[in-house]
């Protein structure tokens, strides 16, 4: 019997591009383009060499301007660059210029996006909420999509409807997204349903940047085992578990990660998520304090909850993974006002909590640090709630 041929699966190499403009520094486009690779990674890929180029605004043919796409091309033809990615979303006459020049595949931050999501869905609600917002992706992009796509050998970027044979039109995909949107609607209804039947119990949602630990603390506080794992959008699926502090008992829910860039489809057809966050009494909003742009992260959720119209809502900060969180100690006779890299954990603790109008907390959901004070502070705040909807439940108090 012959031996079995095992087929190594080499990782794509890939290069990152993004804009330094009027409208976003140098600081920021590399927390951007560390973020790209990040997601990158997630993908699959290999993150390789970035190119940055300072311009008054993207090029409208090729995003980068001329000079810059001849240097991208020699490298990429020098090095065997599998595909190019781009920091912002491209329209489909960039990505076709874009490809023409540089000859190797070319994404934009939506389309990885949507590709993670894609790979990260396990039910069959997740796939079809991904599957939509595919489609809506690629129907303005059908002109030169499918013989693009013809051509690959796969590999990030490809999964889901770009798999799928070229008996696809704009009318075969318009169709389909019709027929994606009503199933969604039978399954949000019932989902809607069992929301209505919890109980009357106060529901709690986790919200937060990707990546921030929502995952580990769902774990922690409900002693379940919900997928958990340092990539961006590990979680797609919203679990609701029941908790139980003390004797006062709610239902916490775990949701998707947010992240800047976001794309406004994607937002869309995770519908059930935001239910879940805009039906909940009080929001748990996580912040990885280690991250060192953690302060525009919490802006970017706030955003998001405004732009779902849940911004109003009773919410505790959770600033987690304390036991990451890594300061410079300035030298003494440094006169420099201190920034946010040299302030201690304490220093940090006595700002955040008079300088936002609502409880926080600091902890560590991994090393299990100020856990119950962190569950004293959820029971006090379920009470309150409780208190108001059952006033005469007194007695479980």
């Amino acid at each position: 019997m012959p031996e079995p041929i095992y087929t190594e699966i080499v990782p794509e190499k890939a290069i990152l591009v993004g804009l330094i403009t009027p409208k976003q520094d140098a600081e920021r486009v590399k927390e951007y383009l560390d973020e790209l690779a990040f997601l990158v990674d997630t993908a699959g890929a290999i993150p390789g060499k970035r190119f940055v180029q300072r311009i008054e605004m993207p090029d409208s043919r090729t995003y980068v301007g001329s000079g810059k796409l001849i240097e991208i091309r020699d490298y990429v033809k020098e090095n065997n660059i599998d595909v190019a990615i781009f920091d912002d979303e491209l329209s489909p006459s960039q990505i076709r210029n874009i490809e023409n020049e540089l000859e190797c595949k070319i994404l934009d931050r939506n389309n990885l996006i949507l590709y993670i999501f894609a790979k990260r869905a396990k039910t069959a609600y997740a796939k079809t909420q991904v599957e939509l917002a595919q489609y809506q992706y690629l129907l303005p992009r059908l002109t030169r999509m499918w013989t693009h796509l013809s051509k690959q050998r796969g590999g990030i970027g490809l999964r889901g409807p770009g798999e799928k044979e070229i008996e696809t039109d704009r009318r075969v995909i318009r169709d389909r997204i019709s027929l994606l949107k009503e199933k969604l609607k039978t399954i949000d209804k019932q989902m809607a349903t069992q929301r209505g039947n919890r109980e009357g119990l106060v529901r709690i949602a986790l919200v937060g940047y990707t990546n921030v630990g929502k995952s580990t603390i769902m774990n922690m506080l409900s002693k379940s085992n919900v997928f958990a794992e340092n990539k961006l959008f590990a979680t797609l699926d919203t679990t609701v578990r029941k908790v139980v502090i003390g004797n006062l008992p709610f239902l916490l829910s775990d949701t998707v990660g947010f992240i800047r860039k976001l794309p406004v489809g994607l937002v869309e057809s995770f519908k059930s998520t935001l239910d879940e966050v805009r039906e909940a009494d009080i929001l748990l909003h996580v912040v990885d304090i280690s991250h060192p742009n953690f302060e525009e992260q919490i802006c970017v959720v706030k955003q998001t909850l405004q732009d779902i119209k849940s911004s109003d809502k009773q919410t505790i900060i959770v600033f987690n993974k304390i036991d990451a969180y890594r300061f410079i100690e300035k030298e003494e006779d440094d006169l420099m006002p201190a920034t946010k890299e040299n302030l201690t954990l304490e220093d940090l603790q006595k700002t955040w909590m008079s300088k936002e109008n609502m409880p926080s907390i600091f902890i560590s959901a991994k090393e299990k640090q100020n856990l119950e004070d962190f569950k004293m502070l959820l029971y006090q705040k379920v009470k309150e709630v409780h208190i108001k909807r059952y006033p005469y439940d007194h007695f479980l108090y």
